[in-house]
């Protein structure tokens, strides 16, 4: 694993697909900016890796999305390198066979990185009008992305214990959370669907959530960033799942 990777954490948030002239990509990069005070997003990466200088970059993000896609951008600020793409997914690969556009955005695993991303986070997905959305540092994302059993054919079980979840395709609504993250995005939708908040079971997990302003929640797994070599930590992911049995696809239909 590269130095790199191992030191971001991977922001993604699923969204109804984009329609024509659909104006949430351009708000998604207002909203972040408005999240961090001070951040700007004003470098194009090209398809060479370069980082180029824009002049217009609302008239671009604007362009783009009309043809239903989504430049990859970045902060000019080398002290917090926040990063953002998107793209669409077609339905037959998304929950109940329709279309999802997924922002993807990448932060540091640094200080000022960590206490950006819940703000990131709920900026992101509320100007989106996501079903759900996670922040995972990247370590303990490619464990949680080894849950998903894509083919019959594939018997090896999930690293640490972790429960099997279903692929995207195979799940019934969008609205359902495919996995848990360190950081973890519902809509109203997806929160009524699998069953938060229940005062009575969810009182450590409401203890570092807050809702937003669409009635939404962000919902912090663990005070510190998710890290599956901690105990602790990997005993609260195993909890959210036996708690959420809907996440992943798992409940009984």
């Amino acid at each position: 694993m590269s130095a790199t990777r191992k030191d971001q954490m991977t922001m993604i948030v699923y969204a109804p697909a984009l329609a024509v002239d659909d104006g949430r990509p351009l708000a998604v990069v207002h909203g972040m900016e408005r999240a961090v005070p001070g951040m700007c997003i004003g470098l194009m990466i090209s398809d060479e890796g370069q980082l180029v200088p824009l002049q217009d970059r609302d008239a671009l993000v604007a362009r783009e999305s009309t043809r239903g896609e989504f430049p990859t951008l970045r902060s000019i600020d080398d002290n917090l390198r926040v990063r953002v793409m998107g793209w669409g997914k077609p339905a037959g690969m998304s929950p109940g066979g329709r279309a999802q556009f997924e922002f993807h955005v990448s932060v540091p695993l640094s200080a000022d990185g960590i206490a950006a991303a819940a703000a990131l986070l709920e900026a992101v997905a509320e100007e989106a009008r996501a079903f759900w959305g996670h922040a995972t540092p990247f370590s303990a994302g490619v464990d949680i992305a080894r849950q998903t059993k894509n083919r019959p054919d594939d018997l090896e079980p999930p690293p640490r214990g972790l429960p099997v979840i279903r692929s995207p395709g195979a799940m019934r609504l969008p609205e359902i959370p495919h996995r848990l993250g360190w950081l973890n995005y519902w809509s109203d939708a997806a929160a009524r669907t699998i069953g938060f908040p229940d005062p009575a079971r969810d009182a450590e997990l409401l203890s570092r959530a807050r809702r937003t302003a669409t009635g939404g929640w962000v919902v912090k797994l663990t005070e510190e960033p998710l890290d599956l070599d901690n105990p602790a930590h990997l005993d609260a992911l195993k909890r959210a799942y036996e708690r959420f049995p809907e996440i992943g696809g798992r409940a009984a239909p």
